[in-house]
């Protein structure tokens, strides 16, 4: 072992970082929210269920004087017996603090930011830093005329301002780690019990500030199992043509998820009878408002969803372009029956629900692509299909067609033992014109 040089100069001082707890964090945990219409239920959550990670980044934000508490999503499903997809944190740190705090951190978000601690395999745990609503939010009665829409929620509050700016009760529960506590600043443990989704605060206000919540509505109702309020849906039904203005990517990834959550039937048919769907997809409303003179395609819609619903509870969600597949399939098919180019049909079709709901050229172009080719597919031939990357999806759509239709699905499984001797080319948009050259003068 080789001996320092009496000559190098010494190490440099590494930065102290010193993080200041407010005067909240310093009173005593019973007293830290006084005043703040806090009950705490004495919940003790199976630790083996709890993500182990998302724990370990909760106690090093307590031990280094945080605030921090399991939050949202994951707190709903576990007190509902449910296996909970991600384990959010709340905490009063800032995100500067948590960085600090993990080497393995990022911080990310130009509107509002956020810490994200990583782990092998990709995995993230999500840190948010309390947030309380905009000062001109306002429960008060409001007017019809009023626009309540919400375009800033970026402002830094307290625990309770955190949970009281959240949209039902049931998302707005904190989960206390060491001491084994629910807390409760809205009500939701009476919800929980009762099974039933309410907003926090007047529902009208609620929607007209986030018009997408009426579909996170319909998606945990949907998904949980659990009932609406009558006041929650009867104010889901009078703004249901708020939902026009709300940010159009939003609406479709809300979608997306109703379809891929595992309860896209009953997703679907809340959807409709709420009024939503006649908004987002009222091509699609209205072919189901027309069952008897469809000649029952609404019972052959629901088999889709149905079919959805089995598939991804037997080994996960298909495909997002499959599920558009099979959301479209029937008032495709009878927009594009009987027309001269059902290819031009079909994109002029596509185009009103891209225009309505953002939906990404790559799936309207893999709609279009994969519903002309199904009749071919469905009969065992894959042929040039076979080296696009649209091959996977298209199989998926055939097994949910087939599915629905009581069909055998051992076609499927040849189909899919075929494709793993290709490699799929890059995909190629056909309805879009190819990108200008640049000059070479």
């Amino acid at each position: 072992m080789r001996r320092p040089k009496d000559s190098l100069p010494p190490p440099p001082e590494l930065p102290n970082f010193t993080i200041e707890s407010d005067e909240d964090e310093l009173r005593p945990v019973e007293e830290r929210h006084a005043g703040t219409g806090l009950v705490r239920h004495d919940v003790h959550l199976d630790d083996g269920r709890l993500d182990q990670d998302a724990a370990r980044v909760v106690r090093r934000l307590e031990k280094a004087g945080f605030q921090a508490y399991l939050v949202g999503g994951c707190v709903r499903d576990l007190l509902l017996d449910k296996n909970p997809k991600d384990f959010d944190i709340a905490t009063s740190a800032r995100p500067e603090d948590v960085r600090q705090l993990f080497r393995n951190c990022r911080v990310i978000g130009r509107r509002f930011r956020l810490a994200h601690v990583l782990f092998g395999g990709g995995k993230i745990v999500e840190v948010a830093t309390f947030r309380r609503k905009p000062q001109d939010a306002t429960d008060d009665v409001v007017d019809e005329t009023d626009d309540l829409l919400i375009r800033n929620d970026n402002v830094f509050g307290e625990a309770h301002e955190d949970a009281l700016r959240r949209d039902f009760t049931i998302n707005a529960l904190f989960y206390d780690l060491e001491r084994h506590q629910v807390l409760d600043w809205c009500g939701g443990m009476d919800d929980i019990r009762g099974r039933v989704i309410r907003t926090i605060g007047d529902p009208t206000v609620r929607f007209r500030e986030d018009p997408v919540r009426i579909l996170r509505a319909v998606k945990f109702a949907s998904r949980l199992d659990i009932g609406i309020s009558p006041e929650v849906y009867e104010s889901m039904v009078d703004n249901r043509d708020e939902l026009a203005r709300a940010a159009r990517p939003r609406i479709f990834e809300e979608i997306s998820r109703l379809l891929r959550g595992g309860a896209a039937h009953r997703s679907m048919w809340l959807l409709w009878e709420s009024g939503g769907m006649g908004v987002l997809l009222p091509e699609l409303s209205a072919f189901l408002d027309d069952d008897e003179g469809t000649s029952g395609a609404g019972s052959r819609f629901y088999k889709r969803m149905s079919a959805i619903d089995y598939v991804t509870k037997t080994r996960g969600a298909p495909d997002d372009l499959a599920t558009w597949c099979a959301l479209l399939a029937e008032p495709l098919s009878e927009y594009t029956t009987g027309v001269r180019d059902p290819q031009t049909a079909a994109l002029e079709f596509l185009d009103l629900v891209v225009e309505r709901v953002a939906m990404p050229r790559r799936i309207a172009d893999g709609v279009r692509r994969v519903m002309a080719v199904l009749p071919k597919l469905s009969q065992g031939r894959l042929g040039r299909l076979a080296r696009t990357e649209l091959a996977k999806p298209a199989v998926d759509t055939l097994e949910l067609d087939l599915i629905a239709r009581g069909k055998s699905t051992e076609m499927v499984e040849a189909l899919r033992s075929e494709l793993g001797t290709f490699t799929p080319a890059p995909p190629v948009y056909r309805d879009r014109p190819p990108p200008r050259r640049p000059s070479r003068r």
